[in-house]
């Protein structure tokens, strides 16, 4: 798929993986809407890059709808979706007293990661099947999961349980929209150096990179856009989740 001027919808897309998928379709050429929630950053970086901002709770039907409606009427329709919003809460299943994991955080995250990627992948294609066949796709939803979803440490049973859902759904999304002519796949990145990140202190990054087997650092987002754009570009890849993490496999904790 050629990206000089096709539109884009990327979420989460204010910071960390989207920000660098988002730039980097700018880049490329295309019309980018970005969806988030946090108003400041998400207005400031779209400007920055020549894209739109669209404030859009992941979770919410109408305001999904209310985001593809209007993202089409500034760059028209869409046929790149990249899911990147998503949380992470740390919590055991059991906590330090004797408690037991907060289940409304669990919902949340479940809600957010996980139902809210199907949410807007769902629209997002309903809305792609009405376009014309461009060569021989109609456009491509790519998902984030995580390593989590195949190796969830402590304290990420929450987020793992979303992330391995994102996985389990990738193949038979794809299977479904496949008469349609949309691709699905899934990036699982590994540890990258996203805000949550940032933060830490040095010596702390250096450590958790020194847990990767090669590369032995932290992952780069624009490396993330740069799988993105891969997958973008072939269109024998569909129905498939990609580990992006330099052969880590995440120990206990």
């Amino acid at each position: 798929m050629n990206l000089k001027e096709t539109p884009a919808v990327v979420t989460g897309g204010a910071s960390g993986l989207g920000a660098a998928a988002a730039e980097m379709l700018v880049r490329n050429g295309a019309k980018v809407a970005i969806f988030d929630v946090n108003d400041k950053s998400g207005l400031e970086f779209a400007s920055s890059i020549n894209a739109s901002y669209f404030r859009t709770d992941v979770t919410s039907d109408e305001g999904v709808v209310a985001s593809l409606e209007e993202a089409e009427k500034n760059n028209g329709p869409a046929r790149i979706l990249v899911n990147c919003a998503g949380i992470g809460t740390p919590s055991k299943t059991v906590g330090r007293e004797g408690e037991p994991h907060d289940l409304a955080v669990y919902r949340k995250v479940i809600e957010v990661n996980l139902v809210g990627t199907f949410n807007v992948a769902s629209k997002f294609a309903a809305r792609l099947s009405a376009l014309e066949i461009d060569e021989e796709e109609r456009g491509v939803i790519i998902n984030t999961a995580s390593v989590a979803a195949f190796d969830g440490q402590i304290g990420q049973a929450a987020y793992s349980s979303s992330k391995g859902g994102v996985v389990g759904m990738t193949l038979p999304m794809a299977r479904d929209l496949s008469s349609l002519s949309i691709r699905v796949m899934t990036i699982a990145p590994g540890i990258f150096l996203t805000p949550m990140l940032e933060g830490l202190p040095e010596p702390a990054k250096q450590s958790l990179g020194m847990q990767v087997p090669f590369p032995s650092r932290l992952g780069k987002p624009e490396e993330y856009a740069q799988m993105v754009e891969a997958v973008i570009g072939n269109p024998m890849l569909n129905g498939e989740t990609i580990r992006l993490d330099g052969a880590i496999r995440m120990a206990p904790k």
